[in-house]
């Protein structure tokens, strides 16, 4: 289930976004980012719906992934 990034309070916005961007194996490309810098893109792609975060019922979670995805 997709759950809007506007319904969340900031602060657990910002937790789940900096917990998938901590996450080992996210990449960035060559040049090393800040968790700040990071968070800061996952934020924008969220409003510019690149981004979308997901609700797992069975596992009792949420991740964030590529909205891309369903397009492919």
């Amino acid at each position: 289930m997709e759950i809007p990034w506007q319904r969340l309070q900031d602060e657990t916005l910002t937790a789940l976004i900096e917990e998938f961007v901590s996450r080992e194996g996210t990449e960035y490309g060559e040049r090393e980012y800040s968790l700040a810098e990071k968070v800061a893109q996952v934020r924008r792609q969220l409003r510019e719906g690149r981004a979308r975060i997901l609700y797992d019922a069975e596992a009792d979670s949420c991740h964030i992934e590529s909205a891309e995805k369903d397009a492919r």
